[in-house]
């Protein structure tokens, strides 16, 4: 089913402009009061359309619930997007720009001609040709991850609002917080949700649906070194910055980074250093498809750091793993229905699907080991966390429609 009255491409406009980057230093849930800003708009639009529960509860999260149609017991699905965008590149006046039938050349970004975005560098571009493409201004991401998900969810929910001869058994929506550093699944209330299988929206390219995702671990390594007044330090100090730079140098850099690494290679990767000489602390990601992978990437980094204190006798480490999420896919494997009716709602968009892997996560992933099977389906999303960002308007009207297809799906399948 294709439908005709869309309302993604104003919504996600009218979204992207409202700041919601989460903050990795804020202790709170969520990370930035602003996120709720987008959310209480969400709120107000699903209660116009007739959502009838739609709220968001003390720590940012939205949920709301479409009721059954059918007289068929159905399985209660979820549809999920999550509200912030990344720190990694600024969130702040975001200006949508829309390249009206892309001509398949190299697109430069209104407010800053030195932002170019590169069909050699993005080749799905190519795909695009005649179609309307959203990018920013050049001056900040555009917030495509994950806001051309939640744009989906709402346009979906609204055309199954208006068209009741569409029938379906209950569907819950939840938008969440604070994705992008790792804490989304953190706080959402999935026994309010009461859903029995979901699906984020937060994928790239059109028609892929992703059933396997990284596993994923945080490592701290605490350097404990010897601090002294640098006049007197001879054969005394022991500088902590300097031994963390060192573990940092020693990491290889033709293997095991993000940089010279795809497909389903691990990698180690310091995300932050900070601190003084007595003590310096680096942060990491550790990437795997498997949890073995990760203990192998974890030993090394362990055995690397063992290696450089070794030749600072006063000084010590500790060295801290935390779990992050893990590969959804050995519980995916399990429900295998929850895969098959997405690859089937896509076809039913005019799509071929295509079963893929992640170089990431999703809240899908943990939402899977919390007790609510969760794959990825795009969103149409590209060269998110950049400036430049950008999404085909055609492509979020095929993840419209593959949502509504996904509803029908499970009620025609009960």
């Amino acid at each position: 089913m294709k439908i005709d009255d869309y309302t993604v491409a104003e919504r996600f406009i009218k979204y992207a402009k409202i700041d919601t980057q989460s903050d990795p230093n804020s202790p709170t849930c969520p990370s930035t009061e602003k996120q709720k800003d987008l959310a209480k708009v969400l709120v107000n639009e699903l209660l116009q359309i007739g959502v009838k529960d739609a709220h968001m509860d003390e720590n940012g999260y939205v949920y709301g619930t479409i009721e059954s149609n059918t007289s068929k017991k159905v399985p209660v699905i979820c549809f999920c997007s999550h509200m912030d965008t990344s720190p990694d590149c600024s969130g702040k006046n975001v200006n949508p720009q829309i390249h009206k039938n892309y001509d398949g050349k190299d697109i430069v970004l209104l407010n800053d001609k030195s932002q170019i975005i590169k069909v050699s560098e993005h080749p799905s571009l190519l795909k695009q040709i005649g179609n309307d493409i959203i990018t920013t201004d050049g001056t900040t991401l555009l917030g495509a991850d994950n806001k051309a998900g939640v744009a989906e969810i709402m346009d979906a929910a609204n055309h199954i609002m208006k068209h009741p001869e569409i029938k379906h058994g209950t569907i819950k929506i939840l938008f969440t917080p604070d994705e992008e550093i790792g804490r989304g699944a953190d706080k959402a209330d999935l026994k309010k949700v009461g859903a029995d299988y979901g699906y984020t929206i937060d994928g790239e390219e059109l028609g892929h649906i992703e059933n396997e995702t990284f596993s994923a671990d945080g490592v701290t390594i605490k350097i404990h070194g010897v601090s002294t007044h640098p006049g007197f330090a001879k054969n005394k100090m022991e500088s902590a910055i300097k031994i963390a730079s060192e573990i940092v140098a020693a990491l290889p850099k033709d293997k095991m980074s993000p940089e010279s690494t795809e497909k389903k290679e691990p990698f180690v990767h310091p995300v932050s250093i900070s601190g003084g000489i007595e003590e310096t602390v680096l942060q990491f990601i550790i990437r795997a498809f498997d949890e073995e992978g990760l203990e192998k990437q974890e030993d090394f980094l362990k055995q690397l750091t063992e290696k450089v204190i070794k030749n600072y006798p006063n000084s010590s480490f500790d060295f801290i793993v935390k779990e992050q999420y893990r590969n959804m896919k050995q519980v995916l494997d399990k429900n295998p229905s929850i895969v098959d009716n997405a690859m089937e709602a896509i076809k039913r968009s005019g799509v071929t699907p295509v079963l893929s892997s992640i170089r990431g996560g999703t809240d899908g992933s943990r939402f899977s080991y919390m007790g609510l099977p969760c794959p990825n389906i795009f969103a149409g999303e590209h060269a998110f966390h950049s400036k430049h960002e950008w999404v085909s308007i055609q492509d979020m009207h095929r993840a419209v429609d593959t949502i509504v297809n996904l509803c029908m799906i499970w009620e025609e399948r009960a």
